[in-house]
């Protein structure tokens, strides 16, 4: 029977990926050079591992790859990329098990493992299994990330995230437990605990810290002020702990009274950067990752501050190694020092999502860059939904924005021109804008009931 505690040897792990406090003491402040060596090290590692999984090598393969091919990290960009779309096909393969997990039940001595998913809304969940070692330093960096935000022993950190087959609720809860002293309050989101409740033991409890997604933040703030007549800055929290993709921080922080830290993570790979106090870009765990940003088509290496899609090379990983995973998410390298003096490189706030860009009139949409304009505008609480639509008559795509506004006194008409105007001049295409009442967008959005807000419905033909 394969005992978790006698699977790793606790003291070497943390000696390689130190857990707060020590790691500010040591890897955060480690020379460019000494990281790189480091990285180099556990780079081949990976690759060693990588060849004996069916996936990798029907993978590089294809690309024309062969062992020894590949002698480190200045070699990382010959190998090619992979996405989500490829790890579904692998699954499909052997579900759930699929070709990239590479632990064979059948042939293979047993060993503690964890099943979690992707947050997926649409068909069956995209599979994820940890070793030991892939788990521990995925809480350990996420332990990290919360002492960087000023987390300590004995704060009640109250986490509105799913604690079902998604893995969110449940890497928070571990990372909170084992790896920062502070005592995890595991709510879940508005479908488990709802979001009226989610305030009530805020306030009763004294609760010191919120996690949620941005969008969340939003709406749990305008559900007291409304339903429960109370002001959530009255809560006085240390901090919020937050996925902010592209939601405006100003905002909710002015709505909250508390600093909102922002974070960056994937199912299969945790947390992979996150704010420090001075929030001046997202700190990546650079002894556990390699970033790239890439042109979303040809994959061409992007300059400092330019937008491109992320791709992430994990440096822990055992039973699924990542190597050259293309998020598909949009984000960019921030130049210059940051104040806490951390020699990590720092990542930009979520653009959007590479997959969910929509091309309507020959302009490309992010439907994220619609919110922040939406955000903009006091008249709307902030919810929003894009709908996509292909006309019949000349096929001509279209979208609508709708949105809704903050109470019923909102002249409807004016709001939808104001907003029409500056979608355009934002995004130099015109939408038609639809302003709809409090709480009608919850049907398709979702905000109430999933952890991943829906913001773009496509009813193209495809």
């Amino acid at each position: 029977m394969p005992l978790y505690y006698r699977s790793l040897d606790f003291d070497a792990l943390w000696r390689d990926y130190p857990p707060a406090p020590d790691y500010f003491d040591t890897t955060y402040r480690r020379s460019r050079d000494e990281l790189r060596v480091a990285q180099d090290l556990r780079f081949r590692q990976q690759v060693d591992r990588a060849w004996q999984i069916p996936f990798y090598q029907r993978h590089w393969a294809k690309a024309g790859i062969h062992r020894g091919d590949i002698r480190g990290v200045d070699d990382l960009t010959r190998l090619p990329t992979f996405s989500v779309h490829d790890m579904r096909e692998s699954i499909a393969r052997n579900p759930p098990w699929g070709d990239l997990i590479g632990i064979d039940p059948e042939r293979d001595d047993p060993i503690p493992l964890v099943f979690q998913t992707s947050g997926g809304t649409t068909g069956l969940p995209r599979v994820m299994m940890y070793a030991p070692q892939d788990r521990e330093v995925m809480n350990i960096n996420t332990g990290r990330r919360m002492y960087m935000q000023g987390v300590r022993p004995f704060d009640l950190v109250q986490v509105a995230l799913a604690t079902g087959l998604p893995n969110a609720g449940f890497l928070m809860r571990e990372s909170l437990w084992k790896y920062t002293g502070a005592v995890p309050i595991i709510s879940g989101p508005g479908s488990q605990t709802p979001t009226r409740r989610q305030v009530e033991l805020m306030k009763g409890w004294g609760v010191h810290f919120f996690a949620a997604l941005g969008s969340y933040l939003r709406h749990v703030a305008a559900v007291a002020r409304d339903e429960l007549k109370f002001d959530v800055r009255e809560l006085k929290l240390k901090g919020l702990l937050s996925w902010l993709g592209v939601d405006d921080r100003k905002s909710l922080e002015a709505l909250w009274g508390a600093d909102v830290f922002d974070n960056y993570g994937t199912n299969e790979l945790g947390t992979v950067c996150c704010d420090c106090k001075y929030k001046t870009g997202m700190h990546v765990f650079e002894d556990s990752f390699i970033v790239e940003i890439a042109d979303p088509e040809t994959l061409e290496t992007k300059k400092e501050g330019e937008r491109g899609t992320l791709i992430v090379t994990a440096l822990f990983k055992h039973a699924a190694p990542m190597i050259r995973f293309n998020t598909n998410d949009v984000l960019s390298f921030v130049s210059g020092d940051c104040p806490c003096g951390s020699t990590h490189r720092r990542l930009s706030q979520l653009f959007g999502r590479a997959d969910n860009m929509v091309k309507i009139r020959g302009v490309n949409v992010f439907p994220e860059a619609v919110g922040a304009c939406v955000a903009e505008f006091s008249q709307s609480n902030g919810e929003y939904v894009c709908v996509v639509d292909q006309t019949s008559a000349s096929g001509r795509e279209e979208m609508t924005v709708m949105v809704e506004a903050v109470d019923v006194s909102v002249a409807t008409s004016d709001l939808a021109a104001a907003l029409s105007a500056r979608l355009h001049d934002a995004l130099g295409v015109s939408f038609k804008v639809e302003v709809v009442g409090k709480g009608e967008l919850g049907q398709f959005t979702g905000i109430d009931e999933v952890m991943k807000v829906r913001r773009l419905i496509d009813r193209r033909k495809h």
